[in-house]
């Protein structure tokens, strides 16, 4: 049996008894006791994850920004003030989704990227062969010595304040998706960057491994909850977040996985996978799903690969699970492009055909829910 990886936060985990699961190589944690109370304390106060699993990777050299156009499909140069983070896709050239990532501005010869743990090697791999092919060089640097928590929730921003005292002037004016650097901590540097994986506000704080034991205590203290993966998938589900490997992967395009809004296919940049995309076009329709309860009775729950029987064909569930906020069994679903929000569908589960409602993405959004 391959031993799993740890993160630097592996012992603090099983100091609090939790739950350990192999989750795409790596021992983490899936809850510390109740999966639903750590769900509740991100939507309603303030809870950590260790996604310390997720890959660091440093970008330098004269020509990073000419690296980025060609290997992702968003636009890299709505990145100017420093800080600023952008969400995209790598594609490969048939338009399918290798990874995706988000990436950060600092200054024209550095930009941080932050990588699935799953796909890592695979993505520095890909990102490496671009690089040398294309004669651009850039210095690819991984940093294995940085842990990451992602403090999430309403009261997020408050507690990590109060946890280190030396964020709060550096970060209280920090817009959404944007990053600081906080140079004076107890903790050594943090880059503080106001992004997360859950439909709240708070921060991922990407800490010096060393100190990363010391940084948890120091938000429990604070009266942040620790949460686990299953949470973790709850909340992101909810809150209409693709998870890769699931929604998408290198056989699926962004346009058919919700996530059109990433692709700059306007401006003359090209970019790998950009001609595909063009040719191809959308050729699903990614919509959120909820099982509509017969006689106060839910009947079953929506999970990944149920088949979904529509007038127009059929299509699958990508992601679904039972949503604590709402009450109901929610999912995300690939289905014909003709299917339309509104509509009732039919999901398989086991031998019964039950119904469901075709709804907007997100379901909930910083603690509210945003279908009927």
């Amino acid at each position: 049996m391959t031993d799993l990886k740890q993160t630097p936060l592996h012992a603090t985990h099983q100091a609090l008894s939790a739950r350990m699961v192999d989750f795409g190589g790596w021992d983490m944690p899936v809850n510390y006791g109740s999966q639903i109370d750590e769900h509740h304390a991100v939507r309603t106060d303030a809870g950590m994850f260790d996604v310390s699993h997720m890959r660091t990777v440093d970008l330098h050299g004269a020509r990073v920004r000419d690296f980025l156009k060609l290997a992702v499909a968003n636009n890299v140069d709505k990145l100017r003030t420093p800080g600023r983070a952008l969400y995209s896709c790598m594609l490969n050239p048939q338009g399918g989704v290798i990874d995706d990532l988000i990436i950060y501005f600092f200054t024209e010869d550095f930009f941080r990227i932050v990588i699935n743990a799953g796909t890592a090697d695979k993505d520095i791999a890909w990102l490496t062969q671009l690089n040398a092919e294309h004669g651009f060089e850039v210095k690819i640097s991984p940093r294995t010595d940085f842990a990451m928590i992602a403090v999430q929730g309403p009261n997020a921003r408050a507690k990590a304040w109060q946890a280190v005292p030396a964020v709060q002037a550096a970060s209280e004016a920090l817009k959404p998706f944007n990053a600081a650097v906080v140079t004076d901590t107890p903790f050594g540097e943090l880059m503080v960057a106001r992004t997360g994986y859950t439909g709240e506000d708070g921060f991922e704080l990407v800490v010096p491994a060393d100190h990363a034991a010391a940084l948890w205590q120091a938000l429990i203290v604070a009266g942040v909850k620790p949460a686990g993966l299953g949470a973790r998938d709850t909340l992101r589900l909810e809150a209409g977040m693709n998870l890769y490997g699931q929604d998408m992967d290198e056989a699926v395009s962004p346009l058919d996985a919700g996530l059109a809004w990433t692709v700059d296919l306007e401006s003359e940049r090209d970019f790998l996978g950009k001609a595909a995309l063009k040719e191809h076009g959308q050729r699903s329709a990614f919509v959120g799903l909820i099982l509509r309860p017969a006689d106060g009775k839910p009947g079953g729950v929506l999970r990944a690969h149920q088949k979904v029987i529509t007038p127009h064909g059929e299509g699958e569930i990508t992601s679904g699970t039972f949503s604590p906020s709402l009450s109901l069994s929610i999912a995300f679903a690939r289905v014909p492009v003709a299917v339309q929000i509104g509509d009732t569908v039919q999901v398989q589960i086991r031998d019964k055909q039950l119904p469901a409602s075709v709804v907007k993405l997100p379901f909930v959004r910083q603690g509210k829910a945003l279908v009927s």
